[in-house]
């Protein structure tokens, strides 16, 4: 059987702000694909911090039920690396190529000795150009079997050890509208400005991939997934459980799928894997807590809750939350009563609200929203009696979930990994 190829393109820290998702900003050749793909609009992240989340995508499970409860180079670990997508499509007869990042393994060649793809690309720099150089390199290449080719940019993360926040020199920032979780000002402007010289070099490199397949004769058997990981390294973004935190871009373009469908149902990337699997016509692995996302493509909704989790990032703060279409409800399990500032990553934009008093802004312990009526998720109406009834359901099904995947939070605090 001729099955087809597959690109798993992902990015760091990009949320859903880019050009298709509405966001102010161009980025074309996403726009593009946008349209020749399917559009999944309300995807979400199975945690908002960057190796649980694609610990999530890539076994096709809920971040605990991987092992993976924080950063990989911070000790977090999955449970069985044999889960990871790439060993179900080697053993269908597919060879796998890493291009640039990956978060689930740390340490000295954990590619391919601790993941076991079959290659990882040589890079020269760590900017999209060099992953993209290595890209169009394997895809120029001789293929007589199906490859899964992993394309992984370290943009659009901050990066603190270049002049500009997000690695690359902004644009006037004057015209930059700032992140949406903060207040109209020049600091937050610049930031933004250079996220948006980012997201540019994302939109270029995604652009060059797909020249590239069209070239070489594959697009037509190619199944090409685009994604990044959770939301923006801003303020009350990354490593938070909103939609600001959770929320994914995710398009699928491949063959028999329809072009520039929009997608509203409520979906995870914990659909990923058991998508591919029908898609590929493979055997799901019998792990896969996820579903199938096809349903969805003909208007059937595929799942009435989803759920997100933090645990480890930079500090501890173990959270759970549910999603439905009509509500969110978080709760912490070991309420600190402010931020916990450790897990936002630093930047001008996060010096500016710090300077300005976010330490002492008040938390609650367990927040609940009205997606109708609350979009931005801000009026917390965990106290409202009128919401009473809604927020001890919805408290009723996150736990259950949270037995029957084993939540290690039920045991008690969570304690950190064992550094080696």
């Amino acid at each position: 059987m001729n099955r087809p190829n597959v690109i798993y393109f992902h990015t760091h820290d990009t949320g859903r702000y880019i050009e298709p998702y509405g966001a102010p900003i161009r980025t074309p050749r996403l726009q593009e694909f946008a349209e020749q793909s399917v559009v999944f609009r309300n995807a979400h992240s199975v945690a908002p911090t960057c190796s649980p989340s694609r610990a999530g995508l890539l076994t096709g499970q809920w971040a605990h039920s991987t092992g993976m409860l924080g950063l990989a180079h911070r000790g977090h670990s999955l449970t069985s690396y044999d889960q990871h997508l790439i060993h179900t499509l080697h053993r269908h007869g597919y060879t796998s190529a890493l291009a640039g990042v990956q978060h689930e393994a740390s340490g000295p060649d954990a590619a391919t000795r601790t993941i076991g793809y079959h290659e990882r690309l040589p890079v020269d720099g760590k900017f999209a150009s060099a992953r993209r150089d290595a890209a169009v390199s394997y895809l120029r290449r001789q293929h007589d079997q199906p490859f899964f080719l992993a394309v992984g940019l370290i943009e659009t993360h901050t990066m603190t050890d270049t002049e500009w926040l997000f690695g690359h020199p902004p644009g006037d920032d004057r015209w930059t509208a700032p992140a949406p979780t903060l207040p109209d000002a020049a600091v937050t402007r610049r930031d933004m400005a250079s996220f948006q010289s980012a997201a540019s070099q994302v939109d270029q490199t995604l652009g060059t991939v797909l020249d590239t397949l069209e070239e070489e004769g594959l697009a037509e058997n190619t199944i090409v997934l685009v994604t990044t990981d959770h939301g923006l390294a801003m303020p009350e973004m990354k490593c938070t459980l909103g939609a600001t935190g959770t929320g994914v871009m995710m398009m699928l373009r491949g063959p028999g799928l329809p072009a520039g469908l929009a997608v509203d149902s409520l979906v995870s990337q914990v659909d990923v894997f058991p998508t591919l699997c029908e898609l590929l016509d493979l055997e799901a692995p019998d792990w896969l807590q996820g579903r199938s996302l096809l349903p969805a493509l003909a208007g059937r909704p595929v799942r009435e809750e989803t759920f997100a989790e933090v645990t480890y990032h930079v500090d501890y703060q173990p959270q759970r939350a549910i999603r439905t279409d009509r509500w969110l409800y978080i709760q912490d399990f070991e309420p600190r009563g402010v931020p916990t500032l450790p897990n936002v990553d630093d930047s001008p934009s996060k010096r500016f609200w710090v300077d300005s008093g976010w330490a002492d802004q008040p938390v609650p312990a367990v927040r609940l929203h009205d997606l109708r009526f609350d979009p931005h998720e801000v009026r917390n109406l965990a106290d409202d009696p009128a919401a009473a009834a809604t927020r001890a359901d919805l408290a009723r099904r996150l736990d259950r979930w949270m037995v029957e995947t084993d939540d290690p939070l039920l045991r008690g605090p969570v304690p950190p990994p064992v550094l080696r």
